[in-house]
């Protein structure tokens, strides 16, 4: 692959390179998606429930007071009411989240799932090809309502999708939340683009997972542990383990509740940020050696990027869910507000992750590129080289 910067990368004022790449590590590798599976997904469960042996909370009353945020300016307009309404008439209820879910996604999903199980309700819950369970997300508790995606419902009764901006987002189930009876949307993206026929939609929440904790509030289901636990790696997920500025005092008052049923905070931080295989800190070594700094870029204001090809990742056997944190490594660079991780897909196209520190809006960004998600964190598919991908991500920054 050729290198992604033209010219002498030394040249004074723009681009710099690391010093040397990792041994044995040719420019570029990683797959964007993960494997197929071929049957329902069933966590393991040595892992599944690492809260431990907490009791669930017996009384719905006791274990859904008031959220922190139902009263919060915005969620008047929501469309709660209704949604409830759809809920509890409903015999059968199927459930989908975004196609290689994250900790908000994914969490949100199986917390809800259990929640309307709980409540007596029928519960199907998938997400599109590939059909497997991110690695560090196989501790979530509930992952036996999972189904495979051609076993989910032609046309659901009611369905809800948890965490996706856009129909496009759920993959190959997108058919069937067009042919739903009634389509409720849960999300928080500021890129959403307004599908669905009930809307519980903030752009202004930290996580999916705030709302689907006023859902289920609003539901009168119990808060279980293994409930918490889901709404815990969503909050914590999206929050940053708590450190991006969508963690209001809100976020930290249900934190707390969801510590309070019975989530082990450590045990969610191990599985989400704490531990990789080996290979994983090989190919992060040579991201970050290959790693760019353009100071002049981003108004002035600094971008940092990287490429993480599908070769490398084959190479060190490393799932491409493993990638996510490669991100929070290049943000640190103290001369950038922009950092960027290009990473390949196994069709040749590259996923595009971009994170700001707070003075430029990447999802602005994003959105011209045919991508979405918020003014600090945001991301694209496109094909391409990667300097040709970058040049018009610059363009896209610069833009009014």
């Amino acid at each position: 692959m050729s290198e992604p910067v033209a010219g002498d990368p030394r040249a004074p004022g723009a681009v710099w390179i690391s010093d040397q790449d990792a041994p044995g590590l040719a420019w570029g590798g990683a797959a964007d998606h993960v494997d197929h599976s071929t049957g329902p997904v069933v966590a393991n469960p040595a892992v599944v429930n690492p809260v431990g042996a907490n009791p669930p909370v017996a009384s719905p009353a006791a274990a859904t007071p008031p959220g922190p945020a139902a009263d919060a300016a915005g969620w008047a307009d929501l469309e709660w009411d209704e949604a409830v309404r759809l809920i509890r008439e409903a015999g059968d209820i199927s459930l989908t989240c975004h196609v290689a879910p994250d900790g908000d996604a994914l969490g949100s999903m199986l917390a809800l799932a259990q929640a309307l199980r709980a409540l007596g309700k029928g519960v199907s819950a998938s997400f599109g090809e590939p059909f497997k369970v991110p690695d560090i997300l196989r501790f979530l508790p509930g992952q036996e309502l999972l189904v495979e995606p051609s076993r989910m419902p032609a046309a659901p009764e009611v369905m809800i999708t948890l965490d996706a901006a856009g129909v496009e987002r759920l993959g190959s189930l997108a058919g069937r939340a067009a042919a739903a009876g009634s389509l409720i949307v849960v999300d928080h993206h500021a890129s959403n683009t307004g599908f669905g026929a009930v809307r519980l939609v903030d752009p202004d929440a930290a996580a999916t997972a705030v709302l689907v904790d006023e859902l289920i509030r609003r539901l009168g289901a119990p808060l279980t542990p293994d409930i918490a636990q889901g709404l815990y790696a969503g909050v914590a997920s999206d929050t940053g383990s708590f450190k991006y500025p969508c963690t209001t005092p809100q976020v930290h008052d249900l934190a707390g509740r969801l510590l309070a049923a019975g989530v082990r905070p450590e045990a969610v931080s191990r599985e989400l940020w704490d531990r990789a295989p080996f290979g994983y800190l090989m190919v992060l070594a040579g991201a970050l050696a290959r790693a760019r700094l353009e100071r002049d870029a981003a108004g002035g204001l600094g971008l940092v990027w990287t490429t993480i090809g599908r070769a490398e990742r084959d190479a060190r056997d490393v799932p491409y869910d493993q990638l996510e944190g490669v991100i929070d490594q290049l943000r640190r660079a103290d001369e950038a507000e922009v950092a960027v991780v290009c990473k390949e897909n196994d069709q040749g196209g590259w996923y595009v992750s971009t994170r700001s520190k707070g003075q430029v809006d990447v999802g602005r960004a994003c959105v011209a590129l045919g991508g979405g998600g918020h003014r600090t964190a945001a991301a694209f598919t496109i094909t391409g080289e990667p300097a040709d991908i970058i040049d018009r991500l610059r363009a896209a920054l610069r833009a009014p």
